[in-house]
């Protein structure tokens, strides 16, 4: 038999589109995945918009979750990136937020998935989606409208690259009036052991101490925690200055901010986890720290028509 030399390649050999990424919903539609072509993951609640779980190629989880998280729509989840919005903590002196509950009423309402884009690419290494989860006034329930009687529309993605995680918010003010807001991405990372953890990009930054009495204080050198830590910097560097999380030297995260001025590095450590009952187990502080991006100091006032556009991009 003569050997071609030619001969055709196999069929299933045959070029044709790229993999791209797969998108899914799940339990009676209330969580939306993407999973990219190269492996890594991401899962959105659409209770809160709350990403719940950021996996690399290897399948390992980036983000801590409370083992006790509740994820079925009957409270804010503990852990993942919950979303912080019109108001951090309470502000029973600001008459617009004053009646809000803790953190406002973002991370407790159900978002809409208004649906996923991808980006071209020449090959999966370059391959990102990108999801999108609306909340307006319209679709409050009557009970928070009554709160906070304001007109708004709010666009939240979620883009996933094999290299980062990245979030972003655009908030419109739809109404005849101003609105003053806070908000904040309260991202709980996982780490191995908080002992060996260094947080750096926050020297020389000023920021206020909420374990001390409220404190004006200015950060000397890297972070590190041995204690309850809740902690609001104002970072020196601006924005777009990386935040490195280090364990044992060697930098785990990246966190690089846009039009978010505040960054806010919490750990409750031993007595105030074990006062919390959705945080389980009560060590789990030993494999988390929050560097929430945001905006907290003070209040962003937004003009009717105004638009407000915020970011963060983590890299491990």
């Amino acid at each position: 038999m003569v050997e071609r030399r030619n001969k055709p390649s196999a069929l299933a050999t045959t070029p044709g589109l790229p993999p791209q990424p797969q998108v899914n919903t799940s339990h009676d539609n209330s969580r939306v995945t993407a999973v990219l072509p190269t492996g890594e993951s991401v899962e959105v609640l659409l209770y809160g918009a709350t990403v719940i779980s950021w996996k690399d190629r290897f399948g390992t989880e980036k983000l801590w979750l409370s083992d006790a998280a509740k994820l079925d729509g009957s409270k804010a989840v503990r852990g993942g990136i919950p979303l912080v919005f019109p108001v951090f903590g309470t502000a029973p002196d600001h008459a617009a937020t004053s009646k809000l509950p803790q953190h406002g009423f973002a991370r407790n309402s159900r978002w809409e998935f208004l649906g996923k884009s991808s980006s071209e690419s020449t090959g999966p290494s370059d391959t990102s989606i990108k999801l999108d989860f609306g909340l307006s006034s319209v679709t409050l329930d009557d009970k928070t409208k009554s709160l906070w009687p304001f007109t708004f529309s709010i666009i939240y993605s979620v883009t996933l690259s094999p290299e980062n995680l990245s979030t972003s918010i655009v908030i419109t003010n739809d109404g005849d009036q101003p609105i003053e807001f806070q908000v904040l991405m309260h991202t709980y990372l996982r780490i191995n052991d908080i002992s060996k953890i260094e947080v750096k990009g926050l020297e020389e930054s000023e920021y206020i101490d909420k374990v001390d009495a409220a404190k004006a204080k200015t950060q000397s050198g890297a972070i590190a925690i041995s204690g309850e830590t809740d902690r609001v910097y104002t970072p020196a560097k601006g924005p777009s200055s990386p935040v490195v999380v280090s364990e044992e030297g060697e930098a785990v995260f990246s966190i690089v901010r846009d039009n978010l001025k505040d960054v806010v590095v919490w750990n409750p450590w031993t007595d105030k986890a074990a006062g919390m009952g959705d945080f389980e187990p009560k060590d789990g502080f030993k494999n988390m720290i929050c560097v929430e991006a945001g905006s907290v100091k003070g209040w962003i006032t937004l003009d009717p028509s105004d638009v407000f556009e915020g970011a963060q991009t983590i890299s491990d």
